[in-house]
């Protein structure tokens, strides 16, 4: 992800951010990047410090621009770095420093003007950590980002590199934003019902409507319109934007509050600009915890075979509902919907309450954050059956819940 200050734009008349995106099969863009590829190949085993100064020597010493900084940053987030010592570097740090204070009480007391001496002191917590003088010296300071080591590098060609640069581009404008529009036309039922999984996944506060003839426009509620876990509900936004460069035709619009002074300013993206998805198109992406909810549910519900839900219903003329989960009683068949609610606006969430009575399914679950401030009133005249949750839904009150579902036989 590129940080506020490698973001490069321009403002029109219009108070309009154009990204100045890097032309991907342009020649001496493809050098640069392949050149900094080169240096990120062979960083494995030095320090963040080191590849620097390989970067500041390949561009000339302050010469490096926005976007060769960008293209650099975007390279870094491939590699994975450590911290590289035996011994904790704040432990180094406090007893190398005790030592040399009391080094120095000693010469003091005996009288005399010695010189103080490095090695001595050195030499001391060395023996006493069983830790060569040297490695003290590269320790002390091996938590300091600089001296970082690289453990491994996620290579990629240079075009790819100009791709995913423009993408984490857009992606650094669409944190600013405070909504999103929209707009996807002429897509398959598959891609439709992709885009509605991430947009959930992601938990991404969103309305859509339209149908799967004329296409759908979504809603998206940008981070800035929240008042709490905005960087965080950023990279949500941020991560869903690869999975709409799919799309082979899409409009978005973004009203954004730009600058320290969060002056209003809008963004403009569409299929024909070009953004290349640097994402697999394998599929939906699953938080890590919900994707332990699904392993913890399936042992504890085993009479239910569950499925990530893949229908589309429409609620009337004012949208869709996609519920997350599809869970099929393997004995007789009975089918309940299964939603997780745990990232909504109070607002989206009342919507849903109000349309579920009169268009949603025969049987579903609702499984809400206690984080929802929820009016009950509104839960007690729901059809279906409500779980509240703290992080994730407990699997075993849920399983009973769908237990209840289902008749039972009579002998």
């Amino acid at each position: 992800m590129l940080t506020g200050k490698l973001v490069r734009v321009k403002t029109t008349s219009k108070r309009r951010i154009m990204p100045l995106y890097l032309p991907r099969e342009n020649a001496q863009w493809l050098e640069v990047a392949e050149s900094l590829l080169q240096i990120f190949r062979d960083g494995v085993g030095t320090t963040r410090g080191e590849i620097e100064e390989e970067i500041d020597e390949l561009l000339g010493e302050g010469m490096a621009t926005l976007a060769h900084r960008g293209l650099a940053k975007v390279l870094e987030d491939r590699a994975e770095f450590e911290v590289v010592s035996d011994v904790s570097p704040e432990v180094l740090r406090e007893k190398l420093f005790s030592a040399a204070a009391d080094y120095r009480r000693g010469l003091r007391a005996a009288g005399h003007r010695a010189p103080f001496r490095r090695e001595v002191v050195l030499g001391t917590v060395g023996s006493e950590l069983g830790v060569e003088p040297e490695q003290l010296v590269e320790g002390m300071f091996a938590d300091l980002k600089d001296q970082n080591r690289m453990l491994r590098f996620e290579d990629l060609d240079a075009q790819h590199l100009i791709d995913r640069y423009n993408v984490a581009l857009a992606q650094a404008i669409l944190i600013r934003a405070v909504q999103v529009s929209v707009e996807v036309r002429n897509e398959k039922p598959a891609r439709y019902r992709q885009l509605f999984r991430q947009l959930k996944f992601h938990r991404l506060l969103y309305h859509v409507e339209g149908s799967m003839a004329a296409g759908y426009r979504f809603q998206i509620d940008g981070p800035l319109s929240l008042f709490s876990a905005t960087l965080k509900y950023g990279l949500q936004m941020a991560l869903f934007l690869p999975t709409l460069l799919h799309c082979k035709d899409f409009r978005l619009d973004a009203e954004l509050r730009w600058g320290a002074k969060r002056e209003p300013r809008s963004f403009h993206l569409e299929s024909g600009d070009g953004l290349i998805s640097q994402r697999a198109d394998t599929g939906t992406y699953v938080p890590q915890e919900m994707s332990a909810f699904l392993d913890r549910i399936r042992q504890v519900a085993s009479a239910w075979d569950v499925s990530e839900s893949t229908e589309i219903l429409e609620l009337g003329r004012e949208g869709v509902w996609i519920p997350d989960y599809r869970f099929v009683h393997k004995q007789t068949g009975v089918d309940v919907f299964v939603e997780v609610v745990g990232f909504w606006k109070r607002s989206s969430l009342d919507r849903l309450l109000r349309l579920l009575p009169r268009y949603g399914p025969e049987r579903f679950v609702l499984a809400i954050s206690d984080r929802l401030k929820v009016d009950e009133g509104a839960l007690d005249e729901l059809p279906g059956t409500v779980l509240r949750f703290k992080e994730i839904p407990n699997s075993t009150e849920l399983s009973a819940l769908l237990d209840g579902f289902v008749k039972p036989t009579s002998a």
